[in-house]
């Protein structure tokens, strides 16, 4: 067997040597018939290079580009509320996704527990777990002693309280969505200003003067209206995570009490 693999390896290396001296002719080959038709036929102009020129410019470069002609003066503040904003809709992004319970899940083990330890070891089960779900089931718990009464009115103030850590940081979001075009129109009208300025400094009103500023002064719109889009977009999105985990909570307390009214009927 090691024989015939051998023998099966020199004719692949073989193989592959015809097949490279093939190749190394009929590029000689081409070569020279390239080089026939070079001589029988003008060379054309190339244009490639002109396009690869225009096609060279990447993105980033539009957008510094961009940014230099709409002045740093006033497309800097547009940017900052970009990457502030950026930084705590990420990181309400991350808060919002480790904050994810599997609520059936939990509410099995929760049973498990109470029909093994009693209400210890489901309290035990529900400190271990990870999310506002797990708090509120803690709460609840610990109230057990108190009637199903109290756990009711306990899991009802603590998903308050739990909600209101779910909702940190949106307003800073909010905040930077009404704020981000209202910088982009102040440096457009002060931008305004300055092009009838020009003209009136020039006595005359040229068409390339005004059309200048106009441009240079609109762009502090345009940024300030695209970063509001953009985080109108992470905005909507943690507002949407928001009210699933609420609503989570809100059918998993319901699961908890009929659970625990079920484990006091079943002593």
């Amino acid at each position: 067997m090691k024989k015939l693999f051998s023998l099966l390896m020199i004719l692949g290396v073989m193989a592959m040597g015809f097949n490279a001296v093939a190749q190394d002719d009929t590029t000689d080959a081409g070569a020279d018939t390239t080089q026939v038709v070079e001589d029988t036929y003008p060379e054309e102009p190339d244009y490639s290079d002109d396009m690869g020129a225009d096609e060279a410019e990447s993105f980033d470069q539009v957008i510094k580009s961009k940014f230099i002609e709409g002045d740093p003066t006033f497309m800097s503040p547009v940017l900052i509320c970009l990457i502030l904003g950026l930084a705590i809709a990420i990181e309400r992004i991350i808060s919002l996704n480790l904050a994810t319970t599997n609520t059936s899940k939990l509410l099995s083990k929760v049973e498990d527990a109470l029909e093994s330890g009693g209400v210890e070891a489901a309290k035990e089960v529900t400190r271990n777990t990870r999310g506002p779900v797990a708090s509120i089931f803690t709460q609840g718990l610990m109230r057990m002693s108190e009637g199903i009464e109290m756990v009711e009115k306990s899991v009802i103030a603590y998903g308050s309280v739990e909600m209101g850590r779910l909702e940190r940081g949106l307003v800073w979001i909010s905040l930077f969505i009404s704020l981000a075009p209202m910088l982009g129109f102040m440096g457009t009208v002060i931008g305004m200003i300055g092009a009838f300025d020009s003209i009136q400094a020039a006595g005359d009103i040229s068409p390339s003067l005004v059309a200048g500023g106009i441009k240079v002064a609109l762009l502090t719109t345009v940024a300030g209206l695209i970063v509001a889009i953009i985080l109108q977009l992470f905005y909507n999105y943690c507002v949407s995570k928001i009210d699933s985990i609420v609503n989570s909570m809100e059918d998993a307390s319901i699961s908890l009490v009929d659970l625990l009214v079920k484990h006091n009927l079943s002593k």
